[in-house]
């Protein structure tokens, strides 16, 4: 099963990769009427999570979000496939990073910098693009995948734009391994976090929401820069990236801190335009009430 898995994987790879980009797009509004109005994946979710961040807003405007929210991720996961086969060239024009020039700032001090980015926009090719427009090779923190054929596969992949996948499970000795040399390491922090012993609470889209403690433990450890990747969609398949300092000296702030500001920060752009996060994950199925209650 992993193998015809992987299988047609590639054959998605190989069909989305000869489509133009116009075509494609055509391809995802197909996708789109197949998953929202025929399987209905994880509408139930969504519509829940929108209604409970959104109570402001009524019925139909809440139907209006979740149509575009699927429309967006359909274009995602078809950009996702797409990303295998585009050129760099593709890459940089259409995932844009518009001021290198703060990493390069931090590469020429010899200094690591830890990014945080959201599931926001388009956060797939977050780990291609960047090692074609700033000098330092990339780390990209991922959950390895059951199938290990696309496990390896996703992972030479990447290698070939100066990026390195390193499993959350080896995290500490990633940064270990690592810490003589300046790397960006890209931590997208807003899932939620499977322990919830040692994350931090804040109040986020009208939920007490926790926050995996990974990149603020690591750049605190380490008082390395942490910056915020904005990434604005400018218009479908193009996409804007901004980068934004929480903090250039991590040690010196309160414990948790950074965390709030990169919460805040992305909380920001989710208002800006709300369909565009990623509003099927099950993101506040914890609640501190609860953990509280365990501890007892």
């Amino acid at each position: 099963m992993k193998t015809i898995s992987y299988l047609f994987l590639r054959f998605m790879i190989l069909i989305i990769g000869i489509m133009p980009f116009r075509i494609m797009y055509l391809f995802s509004d197909l996708v789109y009427f197949l998953i929202f109005y025929l399987i209905g994946y994880r509408r139930k979710v969504v519509s829940e999570n929108l209604r409970s961040s959104f109570p402001e807003k009524n019925e139909a405007e809440i139907r209006q979000l979740t149509k575009k929210f699927y429309h967006h991720l359909c274009d995602i996961s078809i950009e996702s496939i797409k990303g295998f086969s585009m050129s760099p060239q593709e890459l940089i024009l259409r995932h844009h990073i518009l001021n290198p020039e703060l990493a390069e700032y931090y590469y020429s001090k010899g200094l690591s910098v830890i990014t945080v980015p959201g599931h926001y926009n388009n956060w797939e090719w977050g780990s291609l693009s960047p090692g074609l427009q700033i000098k330092y090779p990339i780390v990209g923190f991922y959950k390895p995948m059951s199938n290990k054929l696309v496990d390896a596969y996703a992972k030479r992949h990447r290698a070939k734009f100066n990026t390195r996948l390193a499993s959350i499970h080896e995290t500490a000795h990633t940064f270990e391994a690592l810490s003589g040399t300046p790397q960006a390491y890209i931590m997208a922090s807003d899932q939620s976090p499977t322990n919830l012993k040692d994350c931090y609470w804040f109040e986020f889209l009208h939920h007490d929401t926790p926050w995996l403690h990974g990149p603020e433990k690591y750049a605190r450890k380490f008082n390395w820069p942490v910056v915020y990747v904005d990434i604005q969609k400018v218009k479908r398949g193009y996409y804007d990236l901004n980068l934004v300092v929480l903090s250039d000296n991590p040690s010196s702030l309160p414990d948790g801190e950074i965390t709030r500001l990169y919460a805040a920060k992305l909380e920001k752009s989710i208002l800006q335009e709300p369909a565009y996060w990623l509003w099927s994950h099950r993101r506040w199925k914890h609640s501190r009430k609860a953990e509280t209650a365990d501890k007892s």
